[in-house]
C-alpha cells in the first residue's frame, strides 16, 4: 500500500449496500485503485442477506469500515446513517453497481481550493449492460459556479461522481431527506446549491452501470410520488421556488405522470397530461410514447 500523504484531506466514501454482491467487488477494486490515498470507505450494510458482507470483509484493507444496520431502512435514511460514521472533510458516494476511474478522487479534490465551492461533480460513462454499449452521459457544456437554476432545469449531477464539502452538509437543516428512496441525491444537491458554488470535470471519471434492475427503474412509481412531495413542499422555499427552472420540475412531474398512464394503457389520461405540458423535449417524448405499442416502448427503454 502506498503511504498516505499527511497533507491530503480525508475523503469519506459512502457505500450503501443491500444485497449487492453481483457487482460489489468491481466497485471495491475501483476504490482501492484510487491514486488519491487518504480516504476511508464507510460501508453501510442495510441488512443484506447475500454474500455482500463476506466480499467486503475478504479485503485486508484498514480503510474499509463495515457497519451493519440495526434495521432495514429507506436508502437515504441509510445514507444518513453512513454519513454519521464518516470522519472526512469531504464526502463522496459510490453505489455497489458502479465504479470509478483510478484518478477520480485526485481530479476532484483540487477544485475545493475555492472556499465557496461546496459541490464537485463530473461526467461519467453510461454503460448499458443489456445492449453492451457505453457512452458519455453528458455531451454539452456544463455551467459552474452559482448554478441553482441550471440544476433545477436539468440536474446534471450524478451521485457516483458527487463530492461534497462536509461543512456544507453540516450547514443544512438536515442532510439527506430520510423519506426519499429515489430522489434523495437530487434534493440534497439542490439544497446545497442554494448557498454553495459547484465545479465540474467534463472528462468522465466513473462508470454508471445500467442493468435493468437499478433502483430508479424498479421504483419508477416511487420517483413520481417522491417528486410530487418534493415539489409541493419546495413551493414554500423562498429561494428555490422563485427560480425559473422550478417550473421545469412541474413539467417533469407531469411527464412522469403521463408515462405512468401510458404504462397503465390509459392513453386518454396520458393525452390529457400531454396537453398540459408546454412544448419541450419532454412533451415530444410523451407524444412518441403514446403512439408506440407498449411492448415496443418497453424495449426502447431498455
Amino acid at each position: 500500500m502506498k503511504t498516505v500523504q499527511s497533507d491530503q484531506p480525508l475523503i469519506s466514501i459512502l457505500m450503501n449496500c443491500y444485497n449487492g454482491e453481483t457487482y460489489l467487488r468491481e466497485a471495491l477494486e475501483s476504490v482501492v485503485a484510487q491514486s488519491y490515498r487518504n480516504w476511508e470507505l464507510i460501508f453501510w450494510d442495510n441488512q443484506s442477506t447475500d454474500g455482500s458482507a463476506e466480499i467486503l470483509k475478504s479485503y485486508c484493507e484498514p480503510r474499509f469500515k463495515y457497519f451493519y444496520a440495526p434495521r432495514h431502512t429507506m436508502l437515504y435514511e441509510a445514507r444518513n446513517y453512513a454519513l454519521e460514521q464518516a470522519q472526512g472533510e469531504f464526502i463522496s458516494f459510490l453505489d455497489v453497481d458502479d465504479w470509478w476511474k483510478p484518478e477520480k478522487l485526485e481530479k476532484q479534490i483540487p477544485l475545493f481550493d475555492d472556499p465557496e465551492v461546496g459541490i464537485v461533480s463530473a461526467n461519467f460513462y453510461f454503460v448499458n449492460e443489456r445492449k453492451n454499449t457505453e457512452r458519455d452521459w453528458i455531451n454539452w457544456s456544463v455551467p459552474t459556479g452559482r448554478v441553482l437554476n441550471a440544476l433545477l432545469s436539468h440536474c446534471f449531477v450524478g451521485l457516483l461522481t458527487l463530492m461534497v464539502r462536509r461543512s456544507a452538509i453540516d450547514q443544512l437543516e438536515y442532510p439527506c431527506d430520510p423519506r426519499y428512496h429515489i430522489i434523495g441525491d437530487f434534493d440534497l444537491v439542490i439544497r446545497l446549491a442554494v448557498n454553495w458554488k459547484l465545479d465540474f470535470i467534463s472528462q468522465p471519471v466513473a462508470f454508471y452501470r445500467w442493468h435493468g434492475k437499478n433502483e430508479s427503474i424498479l421504483c419508477s412509481e416511487r420517483e413520481l410520488t417522491e417528486l410530487g412531495t418534493w415539489y409541493s413542499e419546495m413551493k414554500e422555499h423562498p429561494v428555490i421556488s422563485i427560480q425559473p427552472g422550478f417550473r421545469i420540475i412541474f413539467d417533469r412531474l407531469n411527464y412522469l405522470k403521463g408515462m405512468q398512464l401510458v404504462s397503465e394503457r390509459d392513453r386518454f389520461g396520458a393525452y390529457t397530461v400531454w396537453r398540459s405540458l408546454k412544448w419541450s423535449k419532454l412533451k415530444s417524448k410523451l407524444f412518441l410514447a403514446m403512439l408506440l405499442p407498449l411492448p415496443v416502448l418497453k424495449l426502447l427503454r431498455q
